[in-house]
């Protein structure tokens, strides 16, 4: 349920955006590929099947990017930046339709089902949409930050196949490796069968499971049916328990590589020895994904006198995309460039989405300076964070007051 001061722009027959007013044209006009990302999955997946698919865009507050809620999707405005470079939400929460509400994972430890399921289709919905060049920048992207975050996780927290979680909280075991190792092992059998084969066994796994619950065991038991026998030489049992039962990613993945990356490498390295950032010619065309992996890339921390070289160049402080922003923020703290600490409170006073704001929180709190900071800046947002928001803050803060003086 929704109540405010919303108005209603349709995209197509079939689909259309809610907003505030001030809002609801720029929605609509960043989310106008709506209907050619349902024709994509339908072509791929089959009919969808529950009449509409409308949108939802709520106040930057909301914690998540988006909840797939039937026939009317709950959308962040972070993913509205103007170049459409992060409509995937858009495919992601759309992939839902199939993976998540037509096929739903039995219990919590089946997450993958719904969030892996539902990543792999996102992938190849941008595919059909925007190139193969654009669904493998967001896969390389997605698969470096899934191979960091391992690193600090418990070996069974990184399998598929989760143990039974008995009294634990679901979200404490919630990650990206529900969805990154989940897709990365569907591009693994895509790779080994071919989308040939591939795609209509899937195609087939939604049709044959629609509206039921499925769980791992039952989703094995039909791969060993109907995909396997297909190619008996091109998965073994070793490889299929590595995926699902192993922690982290197997050797053998199929690892993405994006053309395009190599030329904002390039350029990073070329500016790093030489100081001359790179000229406009090369940037201006960069999207999200590009100026991600540009900052990514910079290391730990990098010298103030350096930083502010790149801000005045390319404005990252102060900017309203939130993908560079949790990704400028925590490297200008690290880093000692105090300038930029005003414009990442702003923004995370702002902000509630979660996964844009806790690394921000996350850098500041590791300084009595910067918890000092981050605590002033949460009593001002607290009144307008979601209360899934307040808390994972508020717990951030408690250790961080808990954690040992050095």
């Amino acid at each position: 349920i929704a109540a405010g001061d919303l108005v209603f722009e349709p995209i197509s027959p079939r689909s259309g955006v809610w907003a505030e007013p001030a809002m609801v044209n720029k929605a609509a006009k960043e989310f106008e590929d709506t209907e050619k990302m349902i024709g994509a999955a339908e072509k791929l997946y089959g009919e969808y099947r529950w009449g509409r698919y409308d949108m939802l865009v709520l106040p930057p507050s909301f914690p998540f990017g988006g909840m797939e809620n039937p026939r009317l999707t709950f959308a962040t405005p972070t993913v509205i930046v103007g170049d459409k470079s992060l409509v995937s939400l858009v495919a992601h929460e759309l992939a839902h339709s199939w993976s998540g509400n037509l096929v739903t994972n039995a219990s919590w430890k089946d997450i993958w089902l719904n969030e892996g399921f539902t990543t792999y289709v996102q992938a190849r919905i941008t595919e059909a949409l925007y190139g193969q060049e654009a669904a493998e920048m967001e896969r390389e992207i997605d698969q470096t930050d899934l191979l960091n975050e391992v690193k600090d996780m418990s070996p069974a927290d990184q399998a598929l196949a989760l143990p039974p979680l008995n009294e634990r909280d679901p979200d404490d075991a919630l990650s990206q490796v529900a969805y990154v190792k989940g897709a990365w092992f569907l591009q693994f059998l895509e790779q080994r069968f071919g989308r040939e084969v591939f795609d209509p066994f899937l195609r087939g796994w939604f049709d044959d499971h629609a509206f039921q619950s499925a769980n791992t065991d039952q989703f094995v038991e039909y791969l060993k049916k109907n995909l396997l026998p297909k190619n008996p030489t091109a998965v073994s049992d070793a490889e299929l328990h590595a995926w699902l039962e192993e922690p982290g990613i197997p050797s053998f993945a199929p690892k993405a590589r994006s053309r395009g990356f190599a030329v904002v490498d390039t350029a990073r390295i070329a500016w790093l020895g030489s100081e001359q950032l790179p000229s406009n010619q090369v940037t201006s065309q960069w999207t999200t994904q590009e100026w991600v992996r540009f900052i990514d890339g910079l290391g730990k921390t990098v010298p103030v006198a350096k930083l502010e070289q790149l801000d005045k160049g390319y404005h990252f402080t102060g900017t309203p995309n939130g993908e560079i922003a949790m990704r400028w923020y925590p490297l200008a703290i690290r880093s000692g460039y105090t300038q930029a600490q005003p414009a990442a409170g702003e923004f995370i006073q702002k902000v509630g989405r979660r996964k844009l704001i806790l690394p921000i929180y996350a850098e500041l709190l590791k300084t009595p300076e910067g918890l000092a900071f981050a605590k002033e800046v949460f009593a001002k947002a607290k009144p307008g964070y979601h209360p899934i928001t307040t808390a994972s803050v508020a717990d951030m803060i408690a250790k961080a007051e808990a954690a040992p003086k050095p």
